[in-house]
């Protein structure tokens, strides 16, 4: 079963790292497999531009395109 870490800090008032948290849990008897870092955007935002459009024109050849 996988527990998201923030989902267990809901339930415990704890401020320790995931890693050593889960090696208290394991020591008491809730055996924890592993600790993961999950990414909800893959890539997290790295590499993201954002942009602002100012100003946005009708092509001069074109009656359906524009130019921003």
């Amino acid at each position: 079963m996988n527990i998201s870490y923030n989902w267990l800090k809901q339930y415990i008032d704890v401020d320790l790292p995931a890693a050593e948290l889960g090696k208290i849990l394991t020591s008491i008897g809730l055996e924890v497999g592993s600790v993961e870092e999950v990414q909800t955007i893959k890539g997290g935002l790295e590499r993201i531009v954002i942009g602002e459009v100012l100003e946005c024109m009708a092509h001069e050849n074109s009656d359906h395109l524009h130019v921003t």
